[in-house]
């Protein structure tokens, strides 16, 4: 099965105006988290980076946001980023513009009972997937988040070792990365976090906010 774990150069030039990597960022990597926060997960995450010293940045959707609001303030209070990914992880190719900016407000709402007065304010669209009406509006508000390297570990036909080697493999300097902090990923994400950690660290690489 074909997998993408690194974004085309040529996809980045087509897509301007997102943020796929940083650029000259020597040593530094931007761990970032889809999904969550859960209570079966995500605690699971913070531990691995309290024990690295690693920060990164959490892609939340808002429903969980309203079900574990604990949750994601243990990950405020350690000094990570909490972010939009809509109230309902919802797919913009398939979402009126209406609907998928009010969704977008919702989830916003929950972030804000959490950290009131937001001034780092991101966004991720579910599955990467948005329409040109829908960016240009959240533009206005939001940087929008994409990635360079995707772990794939949500995909249960992928083995944990190959989700490893495959996400060190094409990881460099500022590269964005995306983890799952969620049940469908748990499996692999719980394998390779650890080790890809311990990897980069061991490298002098810093793991570092958006």
């Amino acid at each position: 099965m074909f997998r993408l774990y690194k974004t085309p150069r040529l996809l980045k030039t087509l897509m301007p105006g997102y943020t796929w990597h940083k650029e000259l960022q020597d040593e530094k990597l931007y761990l970032t988290f889809d999904d969550g926060p859960i209570p079966e997960v995500t605690p699971f995450v913070l531990e691995q980076l309290a024990k690295y010293n690693a920060k990164a940045t959490f892609f939340c959707v808002g429903d969980n946001l309203r079900k574990h609001p604990e949750v994601a303030l243990q990950a405020l209070q350690q000094g990570h980023v909490l972010a939009n990914h809509t109230f309902n992880h919802l797919k913009g190719w398939q979402t009126t513009l209406q609907d998928y900016l009010h969704n977008t407000e919702q989830c916003e709402q929950e972030l804000e009972k959490i950290q009131p007065a937001r001034s780092n304010r991101l966004f991720r669209p579910p599955y990467g997937r948005i329409t040109g009406k829908q960016a240009a509006q959240l533009r206005g508000h939001y940087e929008l988040i994409m990635w360079d390297v995707l772990t794939n570990d949500y995909d249960n036909s992928l083995s944990p070792e190959v989700c490893l080697q495959k996400s060190i493999k094409y990881t460099q300097s500022g590269s964005i990365i995306v983890f799952h902090d969620s049940l469908k990923a748990q499996r692999n994400m719980m394998y390779a976090l650890p080790r890809f950690l311990e990897h980069f660290t061991s490298l002098g690489c810093t793991f570092e906010t958006l």
